[in-house]
């Protein structure tokens, strides 16, 4: 759906264009401020800018086609506001990791703006963000993060989630909402200090209210919003995600509240109470960012990213599977070379098994799930490639160009575990692998999805293999991805066979 087509179908445009008035004189304004040769890019057309060329159910699309034409560095009006666009593993990569001071600020987001407060992990800025993630990497840390002893955590996962799966019988259903509550127990054990049943009412709410406002603020209505906060605050296109994430708040604050009340520094069993003994020992200052309101907000972002990335990557994992039984099948057969039958996976089993962590970094490429990126911005004139970067532009370091770049992989467009595997068929890192971002604002739970994603898959497929439901042929199994902020796969039904 193009900008054009969306905004013709609206009974309100007249309103919409008398609003976007003041923002074109705001635009125009702006534009006279230039300091230096910023990137070329499409001439912006009054008041829309860019967005006649974007499809806003799928920007990134649009983004990989213009790259084409404009090359690794680019910029783009979205309505009236100028980005800067960064295409392919090489200009991503100089950004965030050689230059990351420069690039390494959160971009002001509207939509995020509102929901969050700038408060939490995802979107502060400053000393909030800097004390905020120091503290919680170190919260982290202390609970297993990266290390084997979170290992433990993901197994006993494991085994509720091969029942669940279980309990269908061969029957078809969809894998999604169960993978979510899966991973969400893990971090929930982190955060809370517990797992959830999986058909316990708030667990049950916590993750729908999740899953909705992830597909909520990738959709067009919110892409306007982002454009034109008037407008999108006149036709109230945000408040369903506000709701929501109210929602989740309230479940959260509760939690706190209860855990407050229990608390006991001799017994510490999340992250929830760790950052009120943090609160405690900074009481007496005049100014801590260690407020029941971060507490909430980083707790917000820990269990959305902690959970709702990785269940989408395995429901991937298990689409691809389906799709390419060949793949499924030579990596079950190197699950049995190497986990002996009854017993769980092992995060050591990973370096015996390149074809399996071949084949789920592949799966993570493929997938794409954040093809944007998290918007950028730029906290000085930044001088980069050839071109001038005012400060404060916002700037997008493109993921799906990385994972995607033709530079770096052989076959981008298709699903290929040789990716990462060398002729003797060993296991080989690639640079633009990339799907965690990189440079200071990389994801925090990158290590705990690396070892989620290698336990619960390779767990999945020693117990079960997927196929098709009846009536259903492979060419019917599209791996086109739904609208979502987070690519999902196109809703479907999956069948899992025990195996013998």
């Amino acid at each position: 759906m193009t900008f054009i087509t969306y905004l013709v179908s609206r009974v309100d445009v007249l309103l919409c264009l008398t609003a976007c008035i003041a923002l074109f004189i705001y635009w125009i304004n702006g534009s006279k401020k230039k300091t230096g040769k910023m990137p070329p890019g499409p001439s912006p057309l009054p008041l829309i800018g860019n967005l006649n060329l974007m499809d806003l159910n799928k920007p990134y699309k649009s983004l990989m086609e213009l790259s084409e034409k404009y090359g690794e560095v680019f910029t783009i009006h979205f309505g009236p506001k100028k980005v800067v666009i960064l295409a392919g593993y090489k200009a991503v990569k100089d950004a965030l990791v050689n230059q990351a001071d420069d690039f390494g600020q959160r971009a002001d987001i509207p939509i995020f703006k509102l929901l969050t407060k700038e408060m939490g992990l995802i979107f502060s800025h400053g000393e909030l963000w800097k004390s905020t993630r120091r503290f919680t990497l170190s919260t982290l840390r202390d609970f297993g993060m990266g290390r084997k002893t979170i290992e433990a955590r993901i197994q006993d996962e494991l085994n509720p989630l091969v029942e669940k799966f279980k309990s269908h019988n061969g029957k078809p259903f969809a894998t999604h909402t169960i993978l979510n509550a899966a991973v969400s127990n893990v971090i929930s054990s982190i955060i809370f200090g517990k797992r959830f049943e999986y058909d316990d009412p708030e667990f049950i709410k916590l993750i729908r209210l999740v899953i909705e406002t992830t597909h909520l603020v990738g959709a067009p209505k919110l892409a306007l919003y982002n454009c034109y906060p008037l407008i999108g605050t006149l036709l109230g296109a945000h408040k369903t995600v506000k709701k929501n994430i109210q929602g989740i708040i309230d479940v959260i604050s509760e939690h706190v509240k209860n855990q407050r009340f229990k608390l006991d520094e001799n017994d510490i069993t999340g992250y929830i109470d760790a950052f009120l003994m943090k609160q405690k020992l900074e009481s007496t200052k005049a100014e801590t960012y260690f407020n029941d309101e971060n507490l909430n907000y980083t707790v917000l972002d820990l269990f959305s990213a902690g959970s709702e990335t990785t269940s989408t990557t395995l429901c991937w994992g298990i689409l691809l599977m389906t799709k390419y039984p060949d793949i499924q099948k030579r990596v079950q057969e190197e699950i049995r070379t190497h986990i002996k039958a009854g017993q769980l996976p092992t995060v050591d089993d990973r370096r015996n098994m390149p074809y399996t962590d071949a084949v789920i970094h592949e799966i993570q490429r493929f997938a794409n799930i954040v093809p944007l990126n998290l918007t950028h911005t730029t906290a000085n004139d930044v001088y980069f490639r050839g071109y001038c970067i005012p400060k404060g532009t916002d700037v997008i370091p493109f993921l799906t160009s990385v994972l995607y770049d033709k530079t770096q992989w052989k076959t981008p467009n298709e699903f290929n575990p040789h990716h990462f595997l060398d002729a003797a068929g060993k296991f080989v890192r690639q640079d633009a692998f990339m799907p965690f971002s990189a440079g200071r604002r990389a994801c925090v739970g990158e290590s705990l999805a690396k070892m989620e994603l290698f336990l619960f898959f390779t767990g999945l497929l020693q117990a079960f293999t997927f196929h098709q439901p009846t009536g259903v042929s492979r060419a019917d199994l599209s791996l086109k991805p739904d609208i979502g902020f987070l690519l999902l796969p196109m809703p479907h039904l999956i069948c899992a066979k025990l195996n013998d």
